[in-house]
C-alpha cells in the first residue's frame, strides 16, 4: 500500500491505496528529452493505453477533435480514433508517426515541441491527451487550446520518481500538486491523483482530468462507485 491523494469533483482525500495501473506494457515513454526505458520501435506491436486515459476518454464530446501531444509510439491516438474521435497526433519523431499514417480519423504532424514554434496557435480541440511528457513552457498554449466544453487528460511523473530511476531531473518531474494548482482556477477538475504506484513497476506519478466550463458525471472504474 502507498499513500496517495485523490481528488474527485469537490474534495481532496488522503487515502492509503495503490493507484491502479493494470497494463504491464504501458510505462516506458519519453518525458521531455529523457529516454525512460524502451521507446517502442515502429515494428513493435501496439501497447495498451493508459487506464487513466481509458477511464476519462468518454468525457470528450462525441465526434470531437483530440490533440495527442508528444504521442510517440504509444497507443492513445489509435485508441481515441477507435472511439470515433478525430485525432491530431503530434511528435518530433517521424518514424513513430509513420505507424499512424494510414489509420482512419488520425492526422499526424511532425513538430519540435520544445525547440520550434507552437504549431497550434488559434486552434482548439474538444479533447487533449498528454501522457508521460512534461515541457512547462508549453502549458499556457496547451491550456488555451482546450475548447469550451472540452476535456483535458494529463498524466506524467512527479518528484519522488527519482528514487526509482528516470526521469530523475526535477525539470521533467511535476512538483507536489502542480497540475491541480495550475488548472483548478481555469477548469472544472473532474479527478486528480498523485502518489506512488507499485505496478507494473515502482514509480511516482501525478494525473488529472479537467473540463472547460462543464459539469460531468464521473465515469466508473474498478474500486470506485459511479
Amino acid at each position: 500500500m502507498v499513500c496517495a491523494k485523490i481528488y474527485c469533483g469537490a474534495a481532496i482525500i488522503a487515502a492509503n491505496i495503490a493507484l491502479p495501473f493494470h497494463s504491464l506494457s504501458y510505462y516506458g515513454r519519453k518525458s521531455a528529452k529523457i529516454k525512460l526505458m524502451s521507446e517502442p520501435s515502429p515494428s513493435s506491436p501496439p501497447l495498451a493505453p493508459s487506464p487513466w486515459v481509458c477511464r476519462f476518454a468518454g468525457l470528450i464530446p462525441a465526434g470531437g477533435e483530440v490533440l495527442d501531444l508528444a504521442c510517440g509510439g504509444w497507443p492513445h491516438a489509435r485508441y481515441l480514433a477507435g472511439l470515433g474521435y478525430r485525432v491530431e497526433a503530434v511528435d518530433r519523431d517521424e518514424s513513430q508517426l509513420s505507424r499512424l499514417a494510414d489509420v482512419p480519423r488520425i492526422t499526424t504532424r511532425q513538430a519540435d515541441l520544445e525547440g520550434g514554434p507552437w504549431p497550434y496557435f488559434g486552434r482548439q480541440f474538444e479533447g487533449i491527451v498528454v501522457t508521460h511528457y512534461l515541457w512547462r513552457p508549453l502549458m499556457p498554449q496547451l491550456m488555451a487550446c482546450l475548447a469550451e466544453g472540452g476535456t483535458l487528460i494529463y498524466e506524467t511523473f512527479m518528484l519522488g520518481n527519482e528514487r526509482f530511476g528516470k526521469p530523475a531531473n526535477p525539470q521533467f518531474l511535476l512538483r507536489h500538486g502542480e497540475l491541480i494548482d495550475l488548472m483548478h482556477k481555469r477548469f472544472t477538475v473532474v479527478a486528480f491523483e498523485q502518489g506512488e504506484v507499485a505496478s507494473p513497476w515502482p514509480a511516482v506519478i501525478q494525473r488529472i482530468c479537467v473540463c472547460r466550463r462543464r459539469e460531468v458525471r464521473l465515469p466508473g472504474c474498478a474500486g470506485l462507485a459511479d
